[in-house]
């Protein structure tokens, strides 16, 4: 279990805890996103070495608003050399978008190196 804090410019202090593929059984990497001793959200995804794959990223409604997503979104950021957000709904390609992200004509969502076609 790795604990990541991250207390750079947060709208209010967050915490990150990683539960990994393996210690829980699953096929993805889990993180929780905490503020205080609140559960705000969860982000499943897949971690490769410095790449991370973004499958959903759910910042529970009644903490909507407060920059929660930008925020763990920025952190990945600091922690990986590449993003992918996978399959991204219309409804959020704005957010992508607003966060640096590119479109890879697959209906994903890219940042960083190892864009699209780079291995």
């Amino acid at each position: 279990m790795l604990l990541l804090r991250d207390s750079q410019n947060m709208p209010e202090k967050l915490t990150f805890k990683l539960i990994a593929r393996d210690e829980q059984h699953s096929n993805f990497d889990w993180m929780n996103i905490d503020c205080g001793d609140i559960r705000v959200g969860k982000v499943r995804g897949l971690i490769s070495g410095k790449k991370l794959t973004i499958h959903s990223i759910n910042i529970f409604p009644e903490f909507e608003g407060h920059g929660y997503a930008k925020e763990t979104i920025e952190m990945f950021k600091a922690h990986f050399d590449a993003i992918t957000a996978d399959r991204v709904r219309y409804t959020a390609i704005g957010f992508w978008e607003k966060m640096g992200f590119d479109a890879d004509n697959n209906g994903n969502y890219v940042w960083g190196q190892g864009g699209p076609g780079v291995e």
